[in-house]
């Protein structure tokens, strides 16, 4: 879908969601808006797509209470901010939009969560991404070199080609919040596979030593929990240029969950997990098998650790027999190891042999 079409069916789907409260009110009904409940019991794993879904129990937010009232009335405001924005061919931060709010006097947000919220759930309405609102996150996306050649439209709509190897610095090709077709094509790419990074030190040790040359992958930093356009990139090149997909993280229960977000969808966003998420992801590492295997240096799991440990057992997207064991052995062990803890053997040992051994493993390197 091209770039306008995609900005005109949004100020269509919220000029809806107008034209619905207004019916109400005009036919003498407190206005309402149907929205799906967005807890946990209402957030299923579908095995069928390996992602999270939302599931049918629906929740009224209705102008009967005072609270209810209140977000209508910011709903309001916020299509109509949206819309101008579309019209006038400007974008905004959500952190933007939650100031932009204290103009509207009595629907002024309290909080940006509730700005953000907000914004989530017109998602979730109208089936749109806030990319097609105008709306985009403070943060960037990842940093990504490797021999994937791109053609990005510039701010003029100028189209630029640029190799993500050959066309970059050291520090490879910056990300925009947007990723889709309308903005970056996805010219021509002569790489084996994709590795994901959560850190950056790693990723600028991979660089540095050429593992993207000499495995001949593209090297992506995740920038810690990677933002939505990361992972909507990595998608598309799983997807469009049929590469494998590996993350690369520290070895410890907040990094288990970097993985599970790239590869199943988060909690946060299971409306939008099949279009983020790339269920064919395989964990490189760091695994509490590795810690054992490698004899890495550790640090002693903490009590906020065990305890999301012990959530993860329970967690649809380690439900197999792989994640069981690792969880159960870090468990058990007590211990947790960065990514840099490989440096204990070299700065090259990671490229030379870590990497090469654990991708051999999953038949992603030959």
């Amino acid at each position: 879908m091209k770039n306008e079409e995609r900005h005109q069916r949004a100020v269509d789907k919220l000029t809806d969601i107008a034209g619905s409260v207004y019916d109400q009110l005009d036919d003498g009904k407190i206005p309402k808006m149907m929205i799906p409940l967005r807890t946990k019991s209402n957030i299923r794993f579908d095995p069928k797509s390996a992602v999270w879904k939302y599931g049918k129990a629906m929740g009224a937010r209705s102008a009967k209470k005072l609270t209810g009232a209140q977000m209508l009335l910011r709903t309001m405001y916020m299509l109509e901010f949206i819309e101008d924005m579309i019209k006038a061919e400007k974008s905004s931060t959500l952190r933007e939009m939650y100031y932009i709010s204290e103009g509207w006097a009595k629907a002024k947000f309290s909080a940006q969560d509730e700005s953000n919220m907000l914004a989530e759930d017109l998602e979730i309405i109208t089936t749109c991404m806030r990319e097609d609102f105008k709306l985009r996150p403070e943060e960037d996306g990842a940093r990504v070199i490797g021999n994937i050649t791109i053609q990005e439209r510039d701010r003029k709509g100028k189209k630029k080609k640029i190799n993500c190897r050959d066309d970059v610095g050291d520090s490879g090709y910056g990300m925009p919040y947007n990723v889709e077709k309308d903005k970056i094509e996805l010219v021509d790419c002569d790489a084996d596979f994709v590795i994901a990074i959560e850190t950056g030190g790693m990723f600028d040790r991979l660089v540095e030593n050429k593992f993207d040359e000499d495995a001949n992958a593209i090297l992506v930093h995740l920038k810690g929990q990677p933002a939505r356009s990361t992972r909507r990139f990595i998608k598309r090149i799983n997807e469009e240029m049929k590469l494998p997909v590996c993350t690369f993280v520290d070895g410890d229960p907040w990094s288990f969950r970097i993985h599970a977000s790239l590869a199943y969808g988060a909690i946060k966003t299971a409306h939008l997990s099949e279009y983020l998420a790339t269920p064919t992801a395989e964990f490189v590492g760091i695994t509490a098998s590795d810690i054992l295997n490698y004899e890495l240096p550790t640090d002693k799991l903490n009590d906020k650790d065990i305890q999301a440990l012990n959530a993860e057992k329970t967690d649809p997207r380690f439900n197999d027999e792989f994640w069981r064991h690792e969880i159960d052995l870090m468990l058990e062990i007590g211990k947790k190891a960065e990514q840099q803890a490989l440096a204990k053997y070299g700065l090259d040992y990671v490229t030379d042999t870590y990497l090469p051994e654990k991708l051999s493993e999953l038949g992603i390197m030959k």
